[in-house]
């Protein structure tokens, strides 16, 4: 296999974290893009549960605590990331409000009906977006909702190389209309989808990295691992830019019946 065509899940996780912790986004998405799909949700309150899963470092986190009332747990993995959200979290006096804590998103730490809303930008891919919103719906509220930007298609039909990159990387990419009826067969109303606009890759995912890829490869110096992963960062971005017509994230929205 090319390092070219090497894929992220291949690195050592540790790796991966250090890198992604230096950036202000995990992913691609956008402090408006996240405001917009709030805008869906309602019925939240100061006594409402949120839970942010996948929540990485917090930007977006910090942007619900910011135009949303009630408290957000956030949910991660990886402690460098914790660690961080935390941080910021205290630097804008929003930890009354939101609060990170080492986690699964396969094992959360709620009880069942528990919480108003379940967001995850960027991040349901980790478990798979249909056992994601299975699995996740039992700790919602009837009438609570579920938030989630995923990976998809927006063509029936694309170029082989793009097609055969996101096959590896994800195979569960799919259409709109098959995700939508997913999260409806999950036993979600369907409330909105849209399409997070190209500036949520560029401005706010790759464009911040090119800064960030000099730094860590200064640091990792003849590090083949390292450079292979800026390799994989870096031809991820020139896909985007060639084949940006056929797919990127799209936000899915959906109420518990």
């Amino acid at each position: 296999m090319s390092n070219e065509n090497k894929s992220i899940h291949e690195f050592d996780f540790n790796l991966i974290c250090e890198y992604f912790s230096t950036i202000e986004r995990q992913g691609p998405g956008s402090p408006e893009v996240t405001i917009r799909a709030l805008s869906f949700i309602e019925n939240l309150s100061d006594e409402s549960h949120i839970a942010d899963i996948g929540c990485g470092t917090g930007g977006q986190t910090r942007v619900m605590a910011q135009h949303a009332p009630g408290h957000i747990t956030g949910i991660d993995l990886f402690p460098i990331f914790i660690d961080l959200f935390n941080i910021h979290a205290g630097k804008l006096n929003l930890q009354a409000k939101m609060k990170g804590v080492i986690g699964s998103m396969d094992n959360l730490p709620f009880q069942e009906e528990a919480l108003d809303l379940i967001w995850s930008e960027g991040a349901i891919y980790n478990i798979g977006f249909e056992r994601g919103l299975n699995e996740w719906r039992k700790f919602l509220k009837a009438g609570g909702h579920v938030a989630v930007s995923e990976i998809s298609w927006f063509t029936e039909k694309r170029p082989a190389e793009i097609d055969a990159f996101w096959q590896e990387e994800y195979p569960e990419i799919d259409t709109i209309p098959n995700k939508v009826a997913q999260l409806q067969k999950a036993g979600y109303i369907p409330v909105a989808n849209f399409i997070l606009p190209e500036n949520c890759w560029t401005e706010h995912y790759y464009d911040p990295q090119v800064k960030a890829q000099e730094v860590f490869l200064r640091k990792y110096k003849g590090d083949k691992t390292a450079e292979e992963l800026i390799e994989n960062q870096r031809h991820e971005a020139l896909l985007y830019s060639r084949y940006k017509a056929y797919y990127g994230y799209v936000f899915y929205i959906g109420k518990k019946i």
